[in-house]
C-alpha cells in the first residue's frame, strides 16, 4: 500500500508534465494547444528541446543524412536538438509504444517516429499517435498535394493529419548492364531469366519489406492485375484460391535461385552484398537511387542499371509521424517542418546523400527551389523521374500483407 500511494503522485506529474510546458513567463501551456497555436508560438516553444527521432537505422547514407545535413541545421537554426535513435525494425518502435500505452507512461522518449504501411494502421488503431498535426507545418501546407492518393493514404488507410510525408519510394530492380543488357520486363520473362542464369538470382526472406514487395509483384502479374486487390482482405471470399497462381510461381523458380532457393538473404542488405560481390546478377531496391549512391560508394560496379517491369512497379510514401506521449511536441512539429523544407527535400534527392524522392509538389515550389531540385544529378544507374512516375503500381492496402507474408512461409518457405 505504501508503494502505491507512493506512485500515484509520481504518475499524476509525469501526466501533467508530459500534456504541458513552460512558455517564457514561465506559464504552464497545455500541449495540445500547439495543435491550433500560432506557428511562431510553436517555435517559441521549441527552443532547447531535444528531439529523439527513432527510425531504421541500417543505412549508413541516411544515417549521415540526419546527423551531418539536418541535425546541424535544426540546431543552428531553432536551438532544437534531433537526435536519432536507430532501430532495427519500426515493429520494434510500435511494440514499445504498445508497451508504453499499457503502462500508462505519458513522459516518453519518442519525439518522432518513421513508420508506414501495417506499422502506421497499428499504431493508429491503437491510439499511439499524437493527434492531427500535419495542418500546424507551414511546409507542408506550402508544398505538399495534400489531396494526392499517396499522400492521403497510407497503404489504404486514411492518413487524417496523423503522419507528416516525408519522401517517396518506388520499386525497382537493380542489374549489371554488362551481364544483362536486356533485363526482363514481366515476371514471365524474371522466369525465363532466371532459369537461364541459375544461381544468379533470389530475394530476402519474408518479411524483409523488399522481400515482401518482390512478391506483391509477382501476385499482380499472375493473378490478373491489382485492380482485383484494392478493397479490403476480408471482402475476398476466394482469396486464398487466388494467391495460387502465386505461391506456384515462386515454387517454380525456386530451384534455381541462389542456393538452389534452400535458403533466402535474411535481408536486403545481405542480398545487396551478394550482388557487390558478384555472386548474384541481380538485386532490388524500394530506393530507386539506391543503386546510383552504391556505385558512388564503390560498392557496386559501375555497369550498375535499374528497371522496371512493363506494367510498372509498387510505389508508396513513407511518413514522420508524433507518439502520444512525446516529451518535447513542440521540437518535433518544428524539426518535421524542416525535414519537409525544400532545401532538406532537396539534399536528401542526391544520391550522394540519400537518393529518396522527394514528398513534395515540384508545381508548388518557387521558381529557384524548382531549379535546384531538377539539377540534382541523380546518377546514370537512377531513371528519370518521369519514367518512374509513368509506371507507379498502388500498394496493396495493409491487411494483405500479413495475409501474404504467413502464405510464404507456409506454401514457399516449408516446401
Amino acid at each position: 500500500m505504501k508503494k502505491y500511494a507512493v506512485l500515484v503522485p509520481t504518475l499524476m506529474a509525469l501526466s501533467l508534465a508530459a500534456c504541458s510546458s513552460a512558455d517564457d513567463n514561465g506559464e504552464a501551456v497545455d500541449s495540445e494547444e500547439l495543435l491550433t497555436a500560432d506557428w511562431q508560438q510553436v517555435i517559441d516553444e521549441s527552443a532547447g528541446q531535444e528531439v529523439n527521432i527513432y527510425m531504421w537505422g541500417g543505412s549508413d547514407s541516411i544515417n549521415r543524412y540526419l546527423d551531418d545535413r539536418v541535425a546541424p541545421r535544426i540546431k543552428e537554426q531553432y536551438d532544437v536538438t534531433l537526435k536519432r535513435v536507430p532501430m532495427n525494425d519500426a515493429q520494434d518502435i510500435i511494440n514499445q509504444l504498445l508497451d508504453e500505452k499499457l503502462a500508462g507512461k505519458t513522459g516518453g522518449s519518442m519525439d518522432i517516429i518513421w513508420i508506414n504501411g501495417e506499422n502506421f494502421k497499428a499504431a493508429k488503431d491503437n491510439d499511439l499517435l499524437w493527434g492531427d498535426f500535419t495542418s500546424q507545418l507551414p511546409n507542408f501546407n506550402d508544398f505538399v498535394d495534400q489531396d494526392a492518393p499517396e499522400i492521403a493514404q497510407d497503404f489504404g488507410e486514411p492518413v487524417d493529419g496523423l503522419e507528416a510525408p516525408w519522401g517517396k519510394a518506388q520499386f525497382v530492380f537493380v542489374h549489371d548492364d554488362n551481364k544483362s543488357p536486356n533485363p526482363p520486363a514481366s515476371m514471365e520473362e524474371l522466369a525465363e531469366w532466371v532459369k537461364e542464369n541459375p544461381g544468379q538470382f533470389t530475394y530476402p526472406a519474408l518479411p524483409d519489406f523488399t522481400g515482401s514487395a518482390f512478391v506483391r509483384h509477382v501476385l499482380y502479374e499472375t493473378t490478373g492485375g491489382y485492380e482485383q486487390y484494392q478493397g479490403p482482405a476480408e471482402d475476398i471470399d476466394d482469396l486464398q484460391q487466388r494467391l495460387q497462381p502465386m505461391w506456384q510461381y515462386l515454387n517454380d523458380i525456386e530451384p534455381y535461385l541462389w542456393r538452389e532457393g534452400e535458403t533466402y538473404p535474411e535481408s536486403l542488405a545481405k542480398q545487396d552484398q551478394l550482388y557487390a560481390s558478384g555472386e548474384i546478377g541481380m538485386t532490388m531496391s524500394y530506393d530507386p537511387a539506391l543503386a546510383a549512391s552504391e556505385v558512388l560508394k564503390g560498392r557496386f560496379p559501375q555497369s550498375t542499371r535499374t528497371f522496371l517491369l512493363e506494367n510498372g512497379t509498387l510505389a508508396n510514401t513513407h511518413f514522420l509521424s508524433i507518439p502520444f506521449n512525446s516529451s518535447d511536441k513542440a521540437g518535433a512539429l518544428v524539426a518535421i517542418n524542416e525535414l519537409l523544407s525544400p532545401e532538406a527535400q532537396t539534399a536528401k534527392l542526391s544520391p550522394e546523400n540519400w537518393g529518396d524522392l522527394s514528398s513534395l509538389d515540384l508545381d508548388k515550389l518557387p521558381p529557384e527551389a524548382q531549379q535546384a531540385m531538377n539539377k540534382v544529378d541523380m546518377g546514370t544507374a537512377t531513371l528519370p523521374l518521369a519514367e518512374l512516375e509513368s509506371k507507379q503500381l498502388p500498394e496493396l492496402s495493409a491487411d494483405y500483407i500479413d495475409i501474404i507474408e504467413k502464405g510464404w512461409m507456409e506454401n514457399v518457405a516449408k516446401k
